[in-house]
């Protein structure tokens, strides 16, 4: 069982006040997959059952698992937790099994159907929206089973339809959306390819006899060859249902304070974009290389020092010897031409 945050920390002052060994290899490893890291890794989700809870909200479980995995773990065991009233014990549960996401389903008189989605910040709760089930449709009961199932490592595409998610006179909403992005995107990655967006959900916003309706919707994208244009290589998605679907409502919801949520949105400096000068003299053709022009001057090589074995440098003394030998011999022979000037002009010989 993994330490609590308070028992790490106990820990690390009895070590530091030398009143512990240093632990062993294996805790080591663990204390450290525990640290913060500058791009930490795809947020893993747990599925809980509340004090009591239907057959109909434990289908619901295994749906959501369905949806998230690999990064989901489902405990089928039920739990004293009521998520609006007490968040230790939650707290816990997701330290415990390094899960940042949470889903608690629960069914009693005063709330059927009902499911706490939520996210936690630093090991507390940050976020938790309570969702009222009306309508449930499993992919595999009420689909016959023949419908398409996720691949592991795909990732949803994500489409909100309605204008109330956008209106900001009642946070609810826009923040609803937010949440529901968070729990079903899946690892944040800079690429992906077509073929990995194999399903899409779709959430739909509208009032209805009083309330406000949210339908959530499942379909499996299948690319198909553009029967127009056959010497198109851009594929045609179609739509095909496979669920799960939900119909639901929002009851209660739990928001972050305006600096707990600024705290949650902080990025390292180090992951922070800087602002680049503009180089004039770079340039980035069509293959998305970037070339850039350095201007020199102009640089004598022949006077560049450099490292020479020994026979290149007796080579290069005879050469150095023999040029100053032929200079001297040059300089003589003008001089005895023009003593030999001056004596015809003169008469004499010069004297040195």
């Amino acid at each position: 069982m993994a330490p609590t945050e308070q028992q790490r920390k106990a820990s690390r002052t009895k070590e530091l006040s030398g009143s512990k060994k240093v632990p062993n290899a294996r805790v080591q490893r663990y204390l450290k997959s525990t640290e913060s890291k500058l791009k930490e890794d795809g947020k893993n989700t747990l599925l809980l059952k509340g004090i009591k809870a239907s057959e109909a909200m434990s289908r619901v479980l295994q749906e959501l698992r369905a949806l998230q995995a690999p990064r989901v773990k489902l405990l089928n065991k039920k739990n004293q937790i009521v998520p609006f009233e007490d968040q230790q014990s939650l707290e816990f549960l997701s330290t415990k099994n390094d899960c940042a996401l949470f889903a608690v389903a629960s069914h009693n008189k005063k709330r059927p159907n009902n499911l706490v989605i939520g996210r936690t910040f630093d090991h507390q709760v940050l976020d938790m929206a309570e969702l009222g089930i009306l309508r449930f449709k499993s992919s595999l009961r009420d689909y016959g089973g023949q419908v398409f199932k996720k691949r592991i490592g795909t990732k949803p595409l994500l489409m909100f339809q309605g204008d109330l998610w956008q209106q900001y006179s009642t946070i609810d909403y826009p923040n609803l959306q937010n949440l529901l992005t968070d729990f079903y995107r899946g690892q944040v990655v800079d690429k992906i390819l077509a073929t990995g967006i194999d399903h899409m959900i779709v959430f739909t916003i509208a009032p209805a006899q009083g309330t406000v309706l949210i339908h959530q919707r499942t379909y499996h994208i299948q690319l198909k060859k553009n029967p127009k244009d056959l010497s198109s290589k851009v594929p045609v998605p179609l739509l095909q249902p496979c669920g799960p679907d939900f119909d639901f409502v929002l009851r209660r919801t739990m928001w972050a304070d305006s600096d707990l949520a600024k705290a949650a949105r902080r990025q390292p400096a180090e992951l922070r974009k800087k602002k680049t000068e503009k180089n004039k003299n770079k340039t980035t053709t069509i293959f998305g290389e970037t070339m850039g022009r350095l201007h020199l001057e102009k640089q004598n090589v022949e006077k560049m020092g450099g490292r020479k074995n020994k026979a290149l440098r007796r080579a290069e003394k005879a050469a150095a010897d023999q040029e100053s030998m032929a200079v001297e011999s040059e300089l003589d022979r003008e001089k005895e031409e023009m003593g030999r000037e001056f004596q015809r002009e003169f008469g004499f010989a010069e004297q040195d």
